[in-house]
């Protein structure tokens, strides 16, 4: 019998399809995976804002955790939004009982939109316990800053601020540039495994429809690894996926806001 290669997300949902669970799923099966999730939150969200978080009970999270990897298991697992100091706890508790070595850590702070969605208590938890627990971290900015505890001036800092957050070069970081006002965009990503950094450079699409981008980027990259991609290739190939499905979703027309990328881009117009 043939073996899908099996891609576990754990994070919120988006009932507009272009974030969170849902894009990670799309992302998954865009990528060749077979997609599992664990929701820990259902977001009230569109394209234009967040208008309410209702957190899944921890226990139930765990559960639903135990229940994929007990059955089933997973190639990789990305982890995105985790709200409270109690659910990131949990979460890397449960997770700790399986032998997972592909973990990629979103940390999920702000929705594109600019509303909050970690609690304040929650990050110094993020930093201490979850981030040296992943393989690979993918911050934008706003949440390397937030980690960091002060600004980042420009892209200058960028190779000086990726070792940082590596935690003693122990964690791969992948530090994206979108929000920079360049027309070039240059992600940088340090392979802690290697001890090189590599540099991703892009030019900016012209576009609004930038919803999910976060998690659609981490997704691919799991979905790499879990096809057993080295990690260099699994970010370069999750960089161009990314670029592609946001060069192929700029000129529809959905929502009000910031609509989503085109996750199946390879697959129909």
């Amino acid at each position: 019998m043939k073996h899908y290669k099996r891609a576990f997300t754990i994070a919120g949902s988006d009932p507009s399809g272009g974030a969170g669970i849902q894009a990670d799923l799309k992302t998954f099966s865009a990528c060749g995976c077979f997609g599992m999730s664990a929701i820990v939150a259902v977001v009230d969200e569109n394209t234009v804002g967040v208008t309410g978080v209702h957190p899944v009970p921890v226990d139930f999270v765990t559960g639903q955790i135990r229940s994929v990897l007990d059955d089933i298991g997973a190639d990789a697992v990305k982890i995105g939004m985790l709200h409270s100091s109690e659910l990131i706890r949990a979460v890397k508790k449960t997770l700790s009982a399986y032998d997972i070595k592909n973990i990629v850590l979103d940390p999920v702070m702000v929705a594109t939109s600019g509303d909050k969605l970690l609690q304040d208590e929650a990050i110094e938890t993020l930093k201490n316990e979850l981030l040296p627990f992943a393989r690979v971290i993918t911050p934008n900015l706003p949440e390397a800053e937030v980690l960091l505890g002060r600004r980042i001036n420009g892209q200058h800092d960028f190779p000086l601020v990726i070792r940082e957050l590596s935690t003693n070069r122990a964690v791969s970081v992948v530090l994206k540039a979108g929000h920079l006002k360049e027309e070039k965009l240059t992600d940088v990503f340090y392979n802690a495994e290697t001890d090189e950094i590599i540099e991703l450079t892009s030019e900016r699409i012209n576009t609004r429809n930038t919803h999910g981008t976060g998690c659609t980027f981490s997704s691919a990259i799991a979905a790499f690894l879990a096809h057993d991609v080295p990690l260099n290739d699994a970010v370069c190939r999750a960089k161009e996926f990314m670029k592609s499905a946001i060069a192929a979703g700029a000129g529809y027309e959905i929502g009000k806001g910031h609509g989503p990328v085109h996750h199946f881009f390879k697959f129909w117009e």
